[in-house]
């Protein structure tokens, strides 16, 4: 069986709303990625029995195109993970945490892939149950600008235009409180601007439309690979933070939760897949999503610059794994996430804090359930590039 007839990509275009995502809509609609895993049909010589159907699944995730810098995410299709525990996922693109926690909410999908910003004020300032998962990144977020340019430090932006993926995305909380630390008004004397991610965000910052770009690692590792130089800026303390986050609603826990540790489990299986062999997992994304693979560069130059966007993902992940004790994959320290509620409360970024353990999954022995697997065979078919 082919690749392409194992799952199967679907790639839309579509507007958003007026609402305040709208500039970034506009500038770039946003690409809907449906990867689905196909039942199967069992045939025996006296009669056809069709196998029990996939229990479909839906998970959003704050991109415009889904790259091999989300391998938890597409492993998991693309090897078979979730269907082998009777799933059929979709991952669905949206503006940003706070659109993922929106559908959420609104039941439009299951989980989303979220930063911990978006998780903490969701519960604090917004009364939202929703639980973080899985820890799948330590902040690794920055301030690009243009290494030829005029400004060396954080100071140097004020009255600048700060370019942004959307004004929903979990960088801008960091951003106003790293501004207000040295002395910006991020609401008077800075402007915030939506431009998307890629080549438009980069084009603002070449055409001096933005001054500076805030985003994550591999985001800013993708602007090099396009051939322009960046210094970039950040806060020493964010690198002892966690950031991105899978996370669902309690009532998705409640209601489902042998599909919660099932969908868990296989991202968990695919970090470990990706983090063993990265060459094998750039070269599995590439067949089977082929139209997110790169053009415009000869062979070797697009393998060198999704490598190094893989490899900036992959940095973020280990450092996560470590951060949250070094044992479990997508183990959440509780401490770790209270860090980064007071950082939020001391910039001004909350109205108040609750018990961290209040906004991660309270179920017991959840994180070892989703590490039982056989971590010998995945590490074994990862060496040997099993799956390509």
């Amino acid at each position: 069986m082919t690749a392409l007839s194992r799952s199967r990509v679907v790639v839309t275009h579509r507007r958003a709303g007026v609402h305040a995502f709208g500039a970034k809509r506009r500038a770039l609609p946003a690409l809907l990625l449906a990867i689905s895993a196909l039942g199967t049909v069992a045939v025996s010589p006296a009669h056809a029995q069709v196998a029990k159907p996939l229990k479909p699944v839906k998970i959003a995730l704050g991109t415009q195109v889904v790259n091999v810098t989300y391998p938890w995410l597409t492993l998991p299709i693309a090897l078979g993970y979730w269907k082998e525990e009777g799933y059929d996922v979709q991952v669905v693109t949206v503006g940003g945490s706070l659109q993922g926690i929106q559908q959420m909410v609104a039941g439009g999908v299951q989980f989303a892939q979220l930063n911990s910003t978006g998780l903490i004020q969701a519960n604090t300032d917004n009364n939202l149950p929703v639980r973080g998962l899985m820890g799948t990144g330590a902040i690794d977020w920055g301030i690009g600008v243009l290494d030829s340019g005029p400004i060396n430090s954080v100071a140097d932006l004020k009255g600048k235009k700060i370019g942004v993926f959307s004004l929903g995305t979990g960088g801008v909380p960091l951003l106003k409180g790293h501004l207000r630390s040295n002395g910006i008004d991020p609401d008077k004397d800075a402007s915030i601007i939506a431009t998307g991610a890629g080549a438009p965000a980069l084009e603002a910052l070449r055409a001096d439309r933005v001054q500076a770009l805030m985003f994550w690692g591999s985001a800013l590792t993708g602007f090099e690979n396009a051939g322009t130089k960046l210094r970039v800026l950040h806060d020493p303390a964010w690198r002892k933070l966690p950031d991105f986050t899978f996370g669902t609603m309690q009532k998705t826990i409640d209601s489902d939760p042998a599909m919660v540790e099932a969908i868990a489990r296989g991202a968990a299986k695919a970090t470990l897949f990706a983090m063993t062999n990265p060459e094998c997992t750039l070269k599995i994304h590439w067949k089977n999503f082929p139209s997110t693979k790169p053009t415009g560069a000869d062979e070797a130059t697009l393998i060198k610059n999704d490598l190094a966007l893989l490899n900036s993902q992959l940095d973020t992940l280990k450092a996560a794994h470590e951060m949250h004790g070094g044992k479990f994959i997508g183990a959440m320290d509780p401490a770790a996430y209270g860090r980064m509620q007071d950082f939020m409360m001391k910039e001004g970024l909350i109205k108040k804090t609750v018990a961290p353990e209040s906004f991660l999954i309270a179920k017991p022995g959840f994180v070892e359930a989703i590490n039982r697997f056989d971590r010998n065979a995945v590490i074994a078919a990862a060496k040997a590039c099993t799956g390509l």
